[in-house]
C-alpha cells in the first residue's frame, strides 16, 4: 500500500518516501509521524494522538515534537511558513491537507502469478529480538564500520541474557540498506521485538539514536539518543553498546509483563504465567507474593521442564520468610535451595537459576557458597544485575562494606530503577552499607529512594528507623519503626530476636542500637 500526493509516494510496506524515482532519506520516527498524519488526514491530529501513536504515550518535549514535524515537512518539500501539506491548527494540533490517493500494489513473481505471503515463523517461547544494522546517515563511509560495530556488540551482549532469544547477525544484517516495515521484519524473522538505530556525524560530534519496536503493533517500547565527542571512537562504541543493552533488557521485561497481564488467566502459557507471577512479585506485598506463587506454580503445571517457574517459586519462598515473616526461615530457605537446584538441573546455563541459588545459600549463612554461585551466574551472563547484587551482599555482611559498594553500584548500573528481582533490595543493601560505615544520612537517602517506588517494603522501614534513630530524628524514626512492625510483625521479630544466619553479631548489635534510639523497647 502506498499513498500518492503531488509527486511523492509514501510506501507503507517498504517504508520508503520517494519523489519520482528518487528515494528520500527520513528517520524512522519521522516516517511514522508522516504516515500517521496522512492516514488521519480527515481530521486534526492532536499532540496527545501523536504521543500515543509514535511515542507510545511517553513524555516528549514541545521542541522535540516541533523538530519532528519540521523534519516531516522538509522531507516533502513543505515548511512551517508555507504549510502547503502539513498545517498547524493553533491550540489544536496538525492536519495533513494535501490531496492523497491510495494505491495497492500486486506483487508478482517471475512467472507472472501473484506471490503469496510466506507463513510467519512461530515465535519462540520467550521474548525474541532482532537487532538491525544501524543506518549510517553521516555521509561518511568510514562511519559504516562504527555503526556496524555498535549493532554487533549489542547482539553479542543481548545473547548473554538467558531470558532472550536473539537473532544472529547473519540474518538481521540482510536488511542492510533496506527501508523496511518493522512488522514485516518481525514476521519474517519470527521475533517479537526489533531494535533499529541510526548514526549521524557532525564535525567532532556523533549522534546515535536507537529505538526498540514491538513488531506486532509497530509501537515504540523504548527510544534514546546519545550525543558524544568522537575523539575516542572505539571507547564510544563500547559505551553506547553497553548503555543500549542495559536499557533494552528491562524495557523488554516490562513489556512482557504488561502483555502477560492483558491475557485472561485461562489463556496463559508457561512463559506468560511466569511473567504474570513476576508482575505480582514486583509489588513487594504479602498479597502480591501470594499471587506470584500461584502463577509460578501454574507455569510449572503447564510445563514441568520450564526452569523459570522453579526460579520464581524459589524467590517467593525466600521473600515470604526474609521480608514478610509469613514462613519459617529455615524451612523456606531449604525449599528455595531445592527449587533453584531443580531449575539448574533442567537448564544448567540458566544464570537466573544460579543467582537464585546464590540467594538461598546466602540466607542460610553460606556466604562462600553464595558467592561461588553468583560468580557462576556472571560467567554465564556478565550483565546480570542480581548476581552483582548477590556478590555485594556477601561482601557487605563479611565486614567489607566499601568493597560491597562497587558490586552494588554495578548492579544498579545494570538495573538503574532497581526493578529486577527483589526490588528494591539493591538500594536497601546500599543503605545498609552506609549504615555499617556510620554514614547515616546517605543511608536515609537510599532508603527513601527505595520506599518511593515500593512504599510497603518492611525491611526498608526497619533500617530507616535505625538510621534516623542514630541521627537523633526521633519523631521520624518512631514513625518508620511503627510502619516496619505494622507491615511485617513476624519478620521484625525474627530480625531483632537474634542475628539471622548471614549477620555478624556486631552488625546485628549495631542495628539494634539504632532501633532502640528510634524507640524500640527491646
Amino acid at each position: 500500500m502506498q499513498f500518492l500526493f503531488e509527486d511523492y509516494a509514501l510506501d507503507i510496506d517498504r517504508r520508503e518516501l520517494r519523489r519520482g524515482a528518487q528515494q528520500i532519506a527520513v528517520e524512522p520516527q519521522v516516517f511514522d509521524l508522516l504516515v500517521y498524519l496522512v492516514q488521519n488526514r480527515e481530521r486534526v491530529v492532536t499532540k496527545d494522538d501523536l504521543l500515543d501513536a509514535i511515542w507510545s504515550g511517553r513524555f516528549v518535549s514541545e521542541s522535540n515534537l516541533t523538530t519532528r514535524i519540521n523534519a516531516a515537512r522538509k522531507a516533502i518539500g513543505d515548511s512551517g511558513e508555507e504549510q502547503r501539506l502539513i498545517r498547524t491548527v493553533p491550540r489544536k494540533g496538525f492536519r495533513f491537507v494535501g490531496v492523497v490517493t491510495c494505491e495497492a500494489e500486486n506483487v508478482k513473481d517471475v512467472r507472472g502469478s501473484t506471490a503469496t505471503t510466506p507463513k510467519p515463523l512461530p515465535l519462540p517461547d520467550k521474548p525474541s529480538i532482532a537487532v538491525l544494522p544501524f543506518v549510517n546517515m553521516s555521509g561518511d563511509p568510514e562511519q559504516e564500520y562504527f555503526a556496524d560495530g555498535i549493532a554487533e556488540d549489542i547482539i553479542t551482549a543481548l545473547s548473554r541474557f538467558p531470558s532472550l532469544f536473539v537473532i544472529a547477525r547473519q540474518s538481521s544484517f540482510t536488511y542492510r540498506g533496506r527501508t523496511t516495515d518493522m512488522r514485516a521484519v518481525a514476521r519474517d524473522l519470527g521475533v517479537r521485538y526489533v531494535l533499529e538505530g541510526s548514526l549521524r556525524k557532525d564535525g567532532s560530534r556523533i549522534r546515535v539514536t536507537a529505538q526498540l519496536i514491538e513488531g506486532e503493533t509497530s509501537k515504540h517500547v523504548w527510544a534514546e539518543r546519545y550525543d558524544r565527542d568522537i575523539a575516542d571512537i572505539f571507547a564510544i562504541q563500547d559505551e553506547i553498546s553497553e548503555t543500549v543493552t542495559v536499557a533494552i533488557a528491562p524495557a523488554i521485561a516490562a513489556a512482557e509483563r504488561q502483555r502477560a497481564m492483558r491475557k485472561p488467566p485461562e489463556n496463559l502459557d508457561a512463559w506468560a504465567a511466569y511473567q504474570r507471577g513476576l508482575w505480582h512479585f514486583d509489588q513487594v506485598t504479602v498479597e502480591g507474593n501470594r499471587l506470584a506463587e500461584q502463577f509460578f506454580q501454574k507455569a510449572i503445571d503447564l510445563d514441568p521442564n520450564f526452569a523459570g517457574g522453579y526460579v520464581g517459586l524459589a524467590y517467593v519462598h525466600r521473600v515470604a520468610a526474609d521480608v514478610f515473616g509469613t514462613a519459617d526461615l529455615k524451612e523456606a530457605t531449604r525449599s528455595s535451595e531445592r527449587l533453584a537446584r531443580q531449575a539448574i538441573a533442567l537448564d544448567p546455563d540458566n544464570s537466573d537459576a544460579h543467582s537464585s541459588l546464590s540467594g538461598a545459600l546466602f540466607l542460610q549463612g553460606d556466604l562462600k557458597g553464595s558467592r561461588a554461585e553468583a560468580e557462576r551466574a556472571l560467567a554465564l551472563c556478565p550483565n546480570l544485575a542480581s548476581a552483582h547484587w548477590r556478590i555485594g551482599g556477601v561482601l557487605l555482611f563479611s565486614n567489607k562494606p566499601k568493597e560491597a559498594f562497587a558490586a552494588i553500584e554495578t548492579a544498579l548500573r545494570f538495573d538503574p530503577s532497581d526493578t529486577g528481582m527483589f526490588p528494591p533490595s539493591k538500594l536497601l543493601d546500599l543503605a545498609i552499607g552506609h549504615y555499617f560505615c556510620q554514614e547515616y544520612e546517605a543511608a536515609v537517602e537510599a532508603l527513601q529512594r527505595a520506599l518511593r517506588s515500593h512504599p510497603e517494603f518492611p525491611n526498608a522501614y526497619r533500617w530507616l528507623a535505625a538510621a534516623l534513630g542514630e541521627l537523633g530524628h526521633i519523631g521520624e524514626a518512631r514513625t518508620a519503626l511503627d510502619r516496619a512492625i505494622a507491615l511485617a510483625p513476624a519478620s521484625f521479630e525474627m530480625y531483632v530476636h537474634s542475628p539471622p544466619p548471614w549477620f555478624r553479631p556486631e552488625d546485628h548489635a549495631h542495628m539494634l542500637e539504632g532501633l532502640r534510639k528510634a524507640g524500640w523497647p527491646g
